[in-house]
């Protein structure tokens, strides 16, 4: 039978015969993806985690910009956990080239399994002597990656803006690490890193930078950097290329390409500072002692990866009037929820992205007032419908837990683990109250820091949380609260009714362009900030399509087609597309060699799918190379090709 038809039946049976803790429990057996083999519960590592835990990772490197590899060594202290010798070490891996494995000077026995997708090659590693639980070795694995690595983007100087030097940069989210170096690539194990980074130009990485990072131009130096907060695998990050500084803020600065360092900080440094400080107030002061940004080239394929220290950043977020610095405010509240707080699996990825929204929106509010913490979830709502729809044929992909077995992570990626996740976190404060929950925050943040949780353990600290400090009114509440209803359900949660007061502009102004007698003016959008004009054009996508000429006069009177903001340009297009305005399918192609960010990306080369097949592939392989290797796959995926 389906898994999800053993769950109704398991679901069944326990109501009938069990009492809530019981229930809970097989709905926890049933949904935590267990390797039984490697005493695990992660299903997207093929790892022995079970058995050896990384405590440290160190990492040394030479960045070969000629051959595109990585070429170096890492160093795994792993820590036995099992009552009998621990005899053998099993790593994730893929497309790695192993040269060898040792303890010290020792070498060790190793093979490479056969690679299957979409875990990749399993790192067998013999350690004949056994080590005793609690004992710890440090194994070497010499290395190189390979050009399939799928975590590394290696531009020409003609990829870059100033066209002078290569860069190289790093994406491991979600299983990408181990195309690095073999490792224990999964969220349930957190470790402290080490990395010795050799490069002829400046580097940056998820650690704090130690000793000299002056560049000496020409001649290649070691930069290292010390991560002393643990942290998962896919938080390790790096990268390397033509990189200048400026401060954004006492605690931070922004890194970029040199003739973009003056327009990055100018739309940084005034919210900065004011992010940190509500943060801190919110949560508990910021544990990883500075806060930077790297600004990367346009082919980086999200907003914001939230990579400890630097966090790495679209230049689409860069539009000259401060717009869009909100993905900051998103990728600074993972420095918490995500980062020193982990989702133990990418099955209950909700956790990381639901709690992120959730205190940006927060974040959000304390310095737009409470209004925007409703009008941010209304465009994530219109969000979270086009996921559901997107998923209309695998609707198990719309639940808050999902199945992970033999899927890649990156197949069940959408909106709904941030948005569906934000409306889970926000019903629970609605029902004891925002003062009682804000006393919930810093103590599950506390509570879960440095570790890695499930959504029942989630449960569990919330239940026991307010069954210990809230008064009887409260308890009550929370006692009623279908946690499997909310964290199995299919489709989109129930709709809190949101104060509107921001979007009602948008909606009467979508509303005048059902009528075909509507003449529209410049002076219909003159007060609206980039979040209204978005909201603007989501509503205009719930009515009837535009006709052609009517979209081509949506983009000139307001003149989006012209716009520097790629959100409200890849927003036009999406609708002149529907549309079936052939006179914009080739700005939407140009668009689409611009920018790299799966957000607009992935949507538009659907839509020019449906109405200019050949255009998309064309457009596709003119820029295949311009794109990271994970949106690379994924677009290929949307439009059925191999890559």
């Amino acid at each position: 039978m389906s898994w999800l038809t053993f769950f109704k039946r398991v679901s069944i049976t326990s109501r009938q015969n069990a009492t809530p803790l019981t229930h809970h429990n097989l709905l926890r057996r049933t949904f935590a993806t267990v390797n039984m083999t490697a005493g695990t519960r992660d299903p997207s590592t093929l790892s022995n985690y079970g058995a050896w835990r990384t405590t440290h990772t160190t990492t040394s490197f030479t960045l070969d910009f000629q051959n595109k590899k990585l070429v170096g060594s890492v160093i795994l202290s792993l820590q036995s956990q099992t009552e009998r010798e621990s005899k053998e070490v099993v790593l994730d891996s893929r497309f790695v080239h192993v040269d060898a494995v040792k303890i010290g000077d020792k070498p060790l026995q190793w093979d490479l399994k056969p690679f299957t997708e979409p875990l990749g090659a399993p790192l067998h590693v013999s350690v004949p002597e056994g080590v005793a639980k609690g004992e710890t070795i440090d194994m070497v694995i010499d290395l190189e990656t390979t050009s399939k690595c799928t975590a590394l983007q290696w531009l020409t100087p003609a990829q870059t803006s100033n066209k002078k030097h290569p860069y190289m940069f790093s994406q491991c989210q979600a299983i990408n690490a181990r195309s690095i170096f073999p490792c224990q690539d999964t969220p349930d194990i957190k470790s402290t890193f080490t990395f010795n980074i050799t490069s002829e130009l400046p580097v940056v990485a998820s650690g704090v930078p130690v000793g000299d990072h002056e560049a000496t131009p020409g001649k290649s130096k070691v930069y290292t950097f010390e991560q002393k907060v643990p942290i998962p695998s896919y938080l390790f990050a790096v990268a390397s290329g033509d990189i200048a500084t400026a401060k954004i803020g006492p605690r931070s600065v922004v890194a970029t390409g040199p003739n973009e360092l003056e327009a990055c900080k100018w739309e940084l440094e005034r919210d900065m500072e004011k992010f940190m400080e509500i943060a801190d107030k919110l949560v508990f002061p910021y544990k990883w002692g500075e806060y930077n940004v790297l600004v990367l080239p346009p082919s980086f394929p999200y907003g914001g990866m939230e990579n400890p220290i630097y966090t790495f950043a679209t230049p689409t977020i860069i539009s000259g009037d401060r717009q869009n610095v909100d993905v900051i405010a998103h990728e600074l509240a993972h420095s918490w929820s995500g980062n020193l707080v982990s989702n133990s699996s990418w099955e209950h990825f909700w956790l990381n992205e639901g709690w992120t929204m959730y205190l940006e929106r927060r974040i959000q509010a304390a310095i737009h007032g409470d209004a925007e913490f409703d009008f941010s979830a209304i465009i994530g709502w219109k969000a979270l419908e086009d996921a559901i729809e997107q998923f209309k044929d695998i609707p198990e992909y719309t639940q808050l837990i999902i199945k992970h077995d033999n899927v890649d992570p990156e197949d069940i990626y959408s909106q709904v683990a941030y948005e569906k996740g934000f409306h889970m976190v926000y019903y629970l404060e609605t029902v004891v109250g925002r003062e009682a929950f804000d006393k919930f925050i810093p103590h599950y943040f506390t509570k879960w820091s440095g570790k890695s949780l499930d959504s029942w353990e989630f449960r569990d600290t919330y239940m026991d949380f307010f069954n210990n400090f809230g008064d009887e009114g409260i308890k009550k509440k929370i006692a009623e609260i279908n946690w499997e209803d909310r964290l199995l359900s299919q489709g989109l949660p129930p709709k809190p009714q949101f104060d509107t007061s921001l979007a009602d502009q948008c909606y009467s102004l979508a509303k005048k362009w059902e009528t075909e007698s509507f003449d529209p003016s410049p002076d219909d959008v003159k007060d609206f900030n980039a979040n209204q004009k978005i909201v603007f054009l989501d509503a205009l996508t719930q009515g009837k399509p535009l006709s052609a000429p009517r979209a081509r006069q949506l983009g000139k009177v307001y003149e989006l087609s012209a716009s520097q903001n790629v959100e409200l340009k890849s927003a036009f297009y999406q609708i002149a597309i529907k549309a079936g305005d052939d006179t914009s399918y080739a700005g939407a192609a140009e668009l689409l060699g611009q920018v790299g960010r799966m957000k607009y990306v992935r949507p538009l080369f659907r839509g020019l799918n449906k109405v200019d097949r050949q255009l998309a592939l064309d457009t596709f392989e003119k820029n295949r190379e311009f794109y990271h290797p994970i949106c690379k796959g994924m677009v290929a995926k949307d439009l059925g090709i191999k890559v």
